[in-house]
């Protein structure tokens, strides 16, 4: 049978409170519903299949590379989960505005 107690107190808090102790639980969530949507811009831009689709491509590629080096190195440099999830957040959020601009 399932441990469904399988949070400590200070997670049910989190999650139910809204609060970032831990790991922010509802920062993670909106990075996804944003990616998403960064989602369909590229593949909006990349289904024209032009030149600009070639280029975005390279650029996600070399985007997400930087991204995970980053990230990696502020864990190292002792940075909590919370701010690496903004980081990225962050980096969606200009992705987001650069292609939503075109």
């Amino acid at each position: 049978m399932p441990d469904h107690h399988c949070f400590s107190a200070l997670d049910r808090h989190a999650v139910l409170g809204g609060s970032d102790n831990g790991f922010p639980w509802y920062a993670g969530a909106m990075l996804a519903v944003e990616a998403s949507e960064v989602v369909r811009l590229r593949c909006e831009r990349l289904s024209h299949g032009d030149e600009a689709a070639g280029q975005e491509a390279v650029l996600m590629v070399s985007e997400k590379i930087a991204a995970a080096f980053e990230a990696f190195a502020s864990l190292l440099a002792g940075a909590t989960p919370a701010s690496v999830v903004q980081r990225y957040r962050e980096h969606v959020a200009a992705n987001a505005k650069r292609l939503s601009a075109n």
